[in-house]
C-alpha cells in the first residue's frame, strides 16, 4: 500500500466494501483442484503470496488480481471487487478451480483500464546514524595503519552514492536524504521527515534506511535486508477514513499487508542487485523482519539495508574501500530500479492509499 494523497474516498470506499464482503465471503472445499502455482507459470502470469496473511495477488499484462485463501471476493486492479471460487490451502499449496484460473485469464486480456498509472514519486534514502552517535566503529589495522571505521560513514559514503545515481537516472522524481552531512538526527525526526513528503496525484514514495552490522562474533559478515515484522500491529490508516467505524481494523489490517507484501519485494530485488554487483567478496544473509524504529514508524513500503560487518576484518577493509561502496550503492540503486520499474508498469502494485 503506497502513501498516495489522491482518490482517498473512492479507494476506503472500495476498500469497506472488500472488507465487508471478505466478512460473508467464504467458500467451500472443491473437488477438481489445481496448483496455483504451476498454473500461473503455465499462463504467464506472476503470483506473490503471504503466507501470513493468506492473501496474494497475480499480475498479468500490467494487471492485477487479488485474492484471500478461503474467500471468493477478488480484487481487480484495485478498482473494484468480483465474486470466484474460492482459492484453498491443501497441502502446503494453494490450490484454485480451473474456474478462477478463467476469470483471472479473462481480466488479464481485457482491454486495459483507462486512467493515469501510478509512479513512484519520491525516494527517501536514509544514512543511519550521524554526528555524535557514530553507530558502531572498530578499529583494525589496514595497509599498516590503525584504521577506525564508523557505521556513521560507511552509511552517508553510500548513501550519497545512491542518491547520485537514482538522481540521475529519475530527474523527475523527488531524492530525498535525511542527512546529506556528518550531522545528528533523531529516529523520530527520520520518519517524520519520511511522513512528510509531499506528492502529486497517483504517486508513490518509498524508503530506504541504511546501515552498517557489527557483532561479538568475529567471523560474522555478509549483507542483509530487514523489513518490519509482519506480527507487528501499527495504525497506518487515518481514523475516520472508514465508511463504517467497526470496519476500521479490517481496513488497517489489510493495508498493512500490503505494506509488508511491498517492502518483502524491494527486499529481495536488493538483495539481489547487490549479489549480483559484490559477488564472492561478500556473502547474502538474506532477507529478515525485525521492528526497526524508523521501519515501523514510516508509513509506506520501508526497509533497513544492513551492508556489512564492521566487525569482521575482512569485510572492514571493504567497506573502507571507496570502489567496493561503489558496487554497494549500485546493488542497492539496482534493485530500487527494478523495484520501480515493476510498479510502473503494473499501474501500481496495490493501488493508493
Amino acid at each position: 500500500m503506497f502513501q498516495n494523497k489522491s482518490n482517498a474516498a473512492r479507494f476506503i470506499g472500495l476498500r469497506t466494501l472488500f472488507a465487508a464482503a471478505l466478512l460473508l465471503a467464504a467458500g467451500p472445499l472443491f473437488a477438481q483442484s489445481l496448483s496455483l502455482l504451476d498454473q500461473s507459470v503455465q499462463k504467464g502470469q506472476t503470483l506473490y503470496w503471504d503466507t501470513l496473511s493468506q492473501s496474494g495477488v497475480l499480475e498479468k499484462n500490467g494487471k492485477q488480481v487479488s485474492f484471500r485463501a478461503a474467500s471468493n471476493v477478488i480484487l481487480l486492479d484495485n478498482e473494484k471487487f468480483s465474486f470466484s471460487d474460492a482459492p484453498q490451502i491443501q497441502g502446503g499449496q494453494i490450490v484454485v478451480t480451473p474456474k478462477f484460473i478463467q476469470d483471472a485469464e479473462e481480466w488479464f486480456n481485457a482491454r486495459p483500464a483507462s486512467g493515469e498509472n501510478f509512479k513512484v514519486g519520491a525516494i527517501l534514502i536514509d544514512p543511519g546514524h550521524g554526528g555524535k552517535d557514530p553507530g558502531a566503529s572498530m578499529t583494525h589495522k589496514i595497509n599498516g595503519k590503525n584504521v577506525t571505521v564508523k557505521e556513521k560513514d560507511v552509511n552517508l559514503s553510500v548513501a550519497k552514492m545512491l542518491a547520485a545515481r537514482l538522481k540521475a537516472a529519475y530527474p523527475q522524481k523527488q531524492i530525498i536524504m535525511t542527512r546529506d552531512k556528518d550531522v545528528f538526527i533523531s529516529l523520530q525526526q527520520r520518519t517524520e521527515i519520511a511522513n512528510a513528503v509531499k506528492l502529486k496525484d497517483h504517486e508513490a514514495v518509498l524508503y530506504i534506511s541504511i546501515h552498517v552490522n557489527s557483532s561479538l562474533d568475529k567471523k560474522a559478515k555478509g549483507y542483509e535486508v530487514w523489513y518490519l515484522s509482519p506480527g507487528y500491529r501499527r495504525t497506518v490508516l487515518e481514523k475516520g477514513k472508514a465508511d463504517d467505524p467497526k470496519l476500521f481494523p479490517i481496513l488497517n489490517s489489510m493495508m498493512e499487508e500490503e505494506y509488508t507484501t511491498e517492502s518483502i519485494l524491494i527486499a529481495k530485488f536488493i538483495m539481489d542487485g547487490l549479489a549480483a554487483q559484490i559477488g564472492n567478496l561478500s556473502s547474502p544473509r538474506g532477507i529478515k523482519a525485525e521492528e526497526w524504529f524508523v521501519v515501523r514508524n514510516s508509513n509506506m513500503p520501508s526497509v533497513l539495508v544492513e551492508v556489512g560487518f564492521v566487525s569482521n576484518y575482512e569485510e572492514a577493509k571493504l567497506l573502507n574501500d571507496e570502489n567496493y561502496l561503489q558496487k554497494t550503492a549500485f546493488g542497492i540503486y539496482n534493485g530500487i530500479a527494478a523495484f520501480v520499474t515493476h510498479f510502473e508498469r503494473s499501474r501500481g502494485f496495490t493501488g493508493a492509499k
